[in-house]
């Protein structure tokens, strides 16, 4: 079977990943990289909590409906104020929802690159993924957007429907069907947001980091060389990530309960969960690694560097040795120079040409002594 159309392995993706989590933080333990890395994955995080849920929208009871005729005359009697502040509160939480899916579209990017590349950096890559930051941001924004459309609008057709039950607090049939449709419907669009926004977190980001593509371009990849052939096995890697995650949420709630609650700060979380955080980042690679030689992230980011070039020796040109009577060659007595003597015991001159010894007296030489 072809490689890159080999099924990945959801248990192969669980063992790289807690290796990759080991190996970045532990091997060896560094502090600064933890508080880096964890700046990032709580970057990362910003706005990303909780989601769109269904359930009965419409409260029944006579203590509800007390609570209703007690409001409503005050609220009818103030409408224009109620409308000012409604008004004001809804604007400022976008604004604010804004800016923290700004902030987390960079840190996804971030925190993907120290995974990656095993390194706690925080300026360098916020500057460097500005691009493909603003690419996720603007794609979330829409999509935020269309979701609450399509919220507000089922929630809107249910109530004019169900209004008249609502108002009178007699369900008949009619409404309470309208009631369960509505909740299915609703949560029919929460399940469909929030698999696009899981599937945009752990593969179409990583698609992005790795061939630098905006989000729609990187989704169109993941949809038509990714998953085809392979939709069984990402929904046994979303089914363990389940089962994954509720292990996680344990394991961090005994941890906010032995600090007392100091561990549920902000940034802090992140810096104390952080192995959890590594390990959920590593496991979208690792099973991604496995769909195909190109998505190998983390494998390539592995491979140790290759060994500096030596400089080159200079070059020498061998030095003729000096020979004795015998013809054997003679080697100097620490580092002294060989002069030949005449047979008068006395140095041989330099002739005229320029070499020792090539006078008329060079025919008879005597022994090779060292001079000191």
């Amino acid at each position: 079977m072809d490689e890159q159309r080999k099924p990945p392995s959801v248990m192969d993706a669980l063992d790289g990943a807690m290796a990759r989590a080991k190996r970045i933080l532990f091997s060896p333990f560094d502090a600064g990289k933890w508080f880096a890395l964890g700046f990032c994955a709580f970057l990362a995080q910003l706005g990303q909590g909780g989601g769109y849920t269904g359930g009965n929208p419409f409260g029944g009871g006579a203590r509800n409906g007390d609570v209703v005729d007690k409001i409503e005359p005050w609220v009818m009697a103030h409408l224009a104020l109620v409308l000012s502040v409604g008004a004001a509160v809804l604007l400022f939480a976008l604004a604010l929802g804004i800016l923290l899916t700004w902030l987390s579209s960079r840190g996804e990017f971030m925190f993907l690159d120290g995974v990656v590349r095993d390194r706690g950096a925080v300026s360098e890559p916020w500057h460097r993924f500005r691009r493909l930051g603003n690419s996720l941001f603007v794609f979330r924004v829409v999509l935020g957007l269309a979701g609450f459309a399509l919220v507000m609008l089922i929630i809107g057709l249910g109530l004019l429907l169900a209004w008249p039950a609502v108002r009178e607090r007699h369900f008949d049939v009619r409404s309470i069907a309208v009631m369960v449709g509505g909740g299915c419907l609703l949560l029919l669009a929460a399940l469909a947001l929030i698999l696009v926004k899981v599937l945009f977190r752990d593969f179409v980001v990583p698609i992005m980091y790795r061939r630098d593509i905006p989000a729609l371009e990187a989704f169109q990849v993941f949809r038509l060389e990714v998953l085809p052939g392979r939709v069984p096995n990402f929904i046994l890697f979303y089914l363990m990530m389940f089962v994954v995650g509720l292990a996680a949420a344990v394991l961090i709630v005994v941890g906010t309960c032995i600090t007392c609650c100091i561990a549920a700060l902000p940034y802090i979380s992140s810096v104390v969960f952080l192995p959890i955080l590594v390990f959920f980042r590593a496991y979208s690679l690792s099973f991604l690694e496995q769909c195909g030689d190109e998505w190998r992230l983390m494998a390539s980011s592995q491979q140790p560097p290759p060994p500096p070039a030596l400089p080159p020796e200079p070059a020498t040109s061998p030095s003729p040795k000096e020979s004795g009577p015998d013809g054997v060659p003679l080697e100097p007595e620490g580092g002294a120079e060989l002069v030949p003597l005449s047979p008068s015991g006395a140095p041989d001159q330099p002739s005229p040409s320029g070499s020792p010894g090539a006078g008329p007296e060079s025919e008879e030489r005597g022994p090779i002594v060292p001079m000191p």
